[in-house]
């Protein structure tokens, strides 16, 4: 019976004996092909590595060769960890596969018909080699591309973008959905560690929300695995604080926003609190670096104690002296962004995240009256986001600021009650004035008489 193909190891797979013989009697390698497989078998890793220093590029075609033309899984399993133990040895070697004698052959389309159709090991091994082999993709120069494509062709070769683009849709229904309950995981997130150094990837990526699907890896890790797994994580979303927006594509404008919307800079914050370990805490530090100047980031920050959080760290002895550097550099950039940051900038990050809380600006006059035009901007959409949080929230604290935010638009603006009403916030507002925390219900109550009696009869009626 066989061995389950997700418990297999590269050990066990090479110990097979592979009937090539028969392959060359049904044309499915050649005889050169065959002489080449003879000379490389069961030989020891010095004869091998003479092997590839001789004749590695043709090893390589060999090798995608048979991707290509065989179906058989026993035989895929074990050219797959040939593979993965010439780039385990040495990484280098990535780049016989674009060597220009391979420029007549699609080198890539065979490994992306094993990641979506092949068991397990397959899969996971089709992975790792793959993303190595695009990593050192030379860049395309003069129309060349590096996979034997020139820009004039007529041929179909599979492009470094089509490449990419697979192996993302790929790593993100791991994340989603894992083939392998433990190993699954680990290898997607060491994967985009290193794909996403490339700005078409990490477009791809935020285009098919993996931003929100590495959320739930960015939690405080105890066990050596975990750690590991939580600093590949956090250096994704560091490389993605790289990114930027094209211009001439629409939908890449609003990344950095985006990004400003989920919860990872709220995640990446409890993690460093908590966090001894230094590689971590660098790469956190090091992308909050790269946050600070981009979006609403700076009020976010702000607004989630960093400044107080970086002044203790940097009471901390470390021991990495680029950590240090990045420590002093991010306390004096967070000092500049505070005093040029308005108390709008904060209120709105505030809303946009959906965790409004009773910071003093909530009910201070003045803010109100200073600010309450901008409440008008993208068609009401911090009003639009309250009112959101209504329906959705279940923080009680969320909901007691968001009645009471709404309360207070009523109260500053002339046409308040008509534009509340426009957009529907009678019906969720009532629906929280019997809700379960006190807070919330008297929030919803003044919201609602604002609402019914305006905002002068409510107010005598609250004295």
């Amino acid at each position: 019976m066989r061995m389950d193909s997700a418990e297999l190891t590269t050990e066990e797979v090479l110990k097979k004996d592979i009937p090539w013989e028969t392959y060359l009697t049904t044309k499915l390698i050649t005889g050169t092909g065959l002489q080449l497989l003879r000379r490389y078998d069961n030989k020891s890793e010095s004869q091998r590595a003479a092997l590839l220093d001789d004749d590695g590029p043709a090893y390589v075609g060999v090798f995608v060769n048979i991707l290509r033309d065989i179906s058989n899984e026993e035989t895929i399993e074990y050219v797959l960890a040939l593979m993965d133990e010439i780039l385990s040895a040495n990484p280098k070697r990535a780049r016989l596969f674009h060597d220009s004698t391979l420029s007549g052959s699609d080198t890539y389309s065979p490994f992306l018909r094993w990641l979506w159709k092949g068991n397990w090991f397959i899969q996971e091994k089709t992975c790792k080699i793959l993303s190595l082999i695009v990593s050192v993709c030379p860049k395309a120069q003069a129309g060349i591309f590096a996979n034997g494509k020139t820009t004039n062709s007529k041929s179909i070769f599979t492009s470094t973008n089509d490449v990419l683009k697979g192996l993302v849709e790929w790593l993100c229904s791991q994340l989603k959905r894992p083939s392998h309950p433990q190993r699954a995981v680990p290898i997607a997130i060491n994967c985009l560690s290193t794909l996403l150094r490339q700005p078409s990837v990490r477009a791809s990526f935020v285009l098919e929300d993996g931003v929100e699907l590495l959320l739930p890896f960015i939690s405080p890790a105890s066990t050596q695995q975990s750690i590991q797994l939580l600093y590949e994580t956090c250096l994704c979303v560091w490389l993605l604080s790289y990114y930027k927006p094209d211009a001439r594509l629409q939908h890449y404008d609003v990344a950095v926003d985006y990004l400003a919307t989920t919860r990872v800079l709220p995640r990446l914050v409890e993690v460093v609190k908590g966090s001894t370990k230094e590689k971590v805490v660098r790469v956190i530090i090091l992308t909050f670096r790269n946050m600070l100047s981009k979006g609403s980031f700076g009020a976010q920050m702000v607004d989630l104690g960093l400044p107080q959080i970086v002044h203790s760290l940097k009471a901390q002895s470390w021991s990495d002296e680029d950590l240090l550097e990045a420590l002093n550099l991010l306390d004096e950039q967070l000092k500049d962004n505070i005093r040029r940051l308005s108390s709008f900038d904060i209120y709105k990050q505030q809303v946009l995240v959906g965790q409004p809380d009773w910071s003093p600006m909530h009910k201070d006059p003045g803010f109100w009256r200073d600010n309450i035009t901008k409440f008008e901007d993208n068609d009401f959409q911090i009003l639009r986001v309250l009112i959101t949080i209504l329906d959705t929230s279940n923080d009680p604290t969320a909901l007691a600021v968001a009645c009471f935010d709404l309360s207070q638009f009523i109260q500053y603006h002339q046409a308040g009650r008509i534009i509340l009403s426009n957009l529907k916030a009678k019906e969720r507002v009532m629906k929280l004035m019997n809700h379960e925390n006190a807070e919330v219900t008297k929030s919803a109550l003044l919201c609602a008489q604002r609402l019914f009696l305006g905002s002068k009869y409510a107010s005598i009626m609250q004295s």
